[in-house]
């Protein structure tokens, strides 16, 4: 009986253990043994290897985080943290592993693929910048998290007529900012993708209060160009000028825990269960990934070749949308 390992790694995506739990039950009715790996890529160096079975992921699909642990490391990058990953996949007989998780995640995947060993990856980030999948596990969630946040923040924000600096994760892409700003009806989004300018900001808010509006939020991404504390900073030193009160919120990881939504635990289900459908059918150096409304797996080259980017078109939207006209 072959044995198929599942790995974790990289930042905790809700949706994750839904995606574990697809996996193991999925490999067991293949009639793989399965083993879990313990702290990703780390885990797999130091040889956390625990024997999974059905029970053991019986009611975790409800669950944020992963329940096999994530952690990040640089060693694995090295020849050396690879061949005694491999020599220990060898010692405990693992022919085949999932590994879930973002780009450099799937990068180590490619990694081992190269050197022989039978890997497929499933796309697990809330930057959603893995390209050849419309979605990424977690990025639901997430986006929701946010919102709900932002939603709360209004309520303070137009009780005392102030404007909202609301820093979202993101610091190569601005997707998450892009549509949480959208989704929740901010008057500014800021994303790494499109330079801004605190001058411009500072205008959108005095134009905001002259047209009697009783909040602004700003949704920033932080990895933006300016981020979110220098343009406090500037706006801070000029407050007279703005007519609001200035505050920032910066959400942080709340938006990266939580029980999943539905979405996200159906898509992890669904990446977990083509996954193993790739190995048990002997297709591997790939990546199983949401496309339209199917699950199809990609070359993991083709993958990792360039990163998802943001629809700029959403962004000009946005724009359009940011500032009602008139009075």
């Amino acid at each position: 009986m072959k044995r198929l390992g599942v790995l974790t790694s990289g930042g905790d995506a809700p949706g994750t253990n839904a995606c574990i739990r697809a996996v193991v039950r999925t490999a067991i009715y293949h009639d793989f043994e399965v083993v879990g790996i313990h702290r990703g890529y780390r885990g797999l160096m130091e040889a956390e290897f625990e024997s999974l079975h059905g029970r053991f992921v019986g009611g975790i699909a409800h669950r944020g985080g992963t329940i096999l642990k994530t952690a990040r490391t640089e060693r694995f990058k090295t020849e050396e943290g690879q061949r005694q990953a491999l020599e220990n996949l060898k010692r405990h007989g693992v022919d085949v592993l999932v590994i879930i998780g973002g780009d450099g995640s799937l990068t180590g995947a490619l990694r081992l693929q190269e050197t022989g060993f039978p890997v497929v990856g499933v796309p697990a980030t809330i930057d959603n910048d893995v390209a050849f999948t419309d979605m990424s596990l977690g990025v639901d969630t997430a986006m929701n998290s946010a919102v709900g946040a932002i939603d709360r923040i209004k309520d303070t924000a137009t009780s005392h007529r102030r404007a909202f600096l609301v820093e979202t994760m993101g610091r190569d892409s601005g997707y998450l900012a892009l549509m949480v700003g959208m989704a929740s009806a901010a008057e500014a989004i800021i994303i790494p993708e499109v330079p801004a300018s605190c001058e411009t900001i500072l205008s959108m808010i005095k134009e905001a209060h002259g047209k009697g509006k009783a909040h602004f939020i700003a949704v920033i991404a932080e990895g933006a160009n300016p981020d979110c504390h220098t343009i406090d900073q500037y706006l801070k030193e000029r407050e007279d000028e703005l007519g609001f009160g200035v505050r920032v919120s910066i959400l942080g990881y709340i938006q990266r825990g939580g029980s999943p939504t539905a979405f996200d635990r159906l898509l992890g289900t669904r990446l977990g269960v083509k996954a193993v459908e790739e190995l048990a059918h002997g297709r591997h150096g790939t990546m199983a990934g949401l496309l339209g409304s199917r699950v199809v797996a990609t070359d993991l080259e083709k993958v990792l070749a360039r990163p998802r980017e943001v629809d700029l078109s959403l962004y000009e939207l946005a724009q359009r949308l940011e500032i009602y006209p008139g009075p």
